[in-house]
């Protein structure tokens, strides 16, 4: 009896220690529960771009010659589908009143449900360094009248007038639906009450439509393709007296009532990896009596370009159709993670 109590006791006494054996080597090879990452809701997009020429709506601000531009985009994801943004860019131009650049400051809310995304907003277009612009002395547009808080008044040959400072804002709303991988329509409507501080109101509308490739296209060369356009119209109002045609020998009376005109663009783009190729074809309807009314084209010299609101007959190429090549770079830090 007391062998068979000792070895009933040394099975026991074995299989406690074979139990806590493998207790204790389970507790050693057991895996670590997996780590959750934890995502930043903020992004940053920044680039630039190269440009044969710069073109808003339709019209140049460079004066047809070659433009850069650099970006800076912070973003808050407040969810996947809500986005809020500020934005400040900088772009070489070109204006009669020889501003040293265009800095646009902007900031909006992105909503998306679905296939469909919305963009808000506000948009401020600055123009520092300018300044107030007029005809050559003794002329119906001297600059020493219609500028007489300026020092040094810019004097143009042809006849045309711009203010020291032609900055302005607008509010937009914009609205895209993705139809599937490879087409896109969209929409967009902005509104300024002082359309480039010429005292006239401002509103834009278009619509915009993209075809994007299959990613198979190019095969495995990485590269992306697209044709996209748009087609939109721009509605002004009437300038303050700064800008006018009025009677002679008082032109200044009154102020000039822009012509509205339709803008459109379309064009193919190649993408890789962060770098894009865009090739586009622009235009519009306005004539270019009109447009030397509207833009102050300081090297306007097209003769025979009477309208109402251009008395003087010179005519601007500023409005005129146009090719763009435009080469740029967009980063995400989102996307280099």
């Amino acid at each position: 009896m007391k062998k068979v109590s000792l070895s009933v006791a040394a099975v026991s006494v074995a299989m406690g220690l074979g139990s806590a054996s493998a207790a204790d080597l389970g507790k050693v090879y057991t895996k670590a529960p997996p780590l959750i990452e934890v995502v930043s809701p903020w992004d940053f997009a920044f680039g630039g771009a190269i440009m044969s020429n710069y073109v808003f709506r339709g019209v140049t601000q460079s004066n047809n010659q070659p433009a850069g531009t650099v970006y800076f985009e912070p973003r808050y994801n407040v969810t996947p589908n809500l986005q809020l943004y500020v934005g400040s860019a900088a772009t070489s131009i070109s204006f009669a009143n020889r501003a040293a650049a265009e800095i646009d400051i902007y900031g909006g809310i992105r909503p998306t449900f679905g296939p469909v995304a919305f963009d808000f907003g506000v948009f401020g277009y600055l123009y520092p360094g300018g300044t107030c612009t007029g005809g050559l002395p003794g002329s119906g547009t001297d600059a020493n009248v219609i500028c007489p808080n300026e020092a040094n008044p810019v004097f143009l040959a042809n006849g045309n007038v711009m203010k020291k400072d032609v900055s302005f804002y607008e509010v937009y709303g914009k609205v895209a639906y993705t139809f599937n991988d490879y087409f896109t329509l969209g929409g967009n409507v902005f509104y300024s009450p002082n359309f480039l501080n010429t005292g006239a109101d401002g509103t834009y509308a278009s619509i915009t439509g993209k075809i994007t490739a299959p990613g198979t296209f190019f095969g495995t060369s990485g590269i992306g393709a697209y044709v996209s356009g748009e087609f939109g119209r721009q509605w002004l109002g009437t300038s303050d007296a700064f800008y006018g045609t009025g009677i002679p020998g008082n032109q200044y009376q009154f102020g000039i009532d822009y012509a509205d005109y339709n803008t459109w663009n379309v064009g193919v783009g190649f993408t890789y990896k962060v770098f894009t190729l865009d090739l586009r074809y622009s235009g519009t309807d306005m004539s270019q009596g009109d447009c030397n009314a509207f833009t102050s084209d300081y090297n306007a010299s097209q003769p025979n370009n009477v309208t109402p609101i251009n008395p003087g007959g010179i005519g601007s190429k500023w409005c005129g159709d146009t090719f763009i090549a435009k080469l740029s770079a967009d980063v995400t830090l989102g996307a280099l993670k």
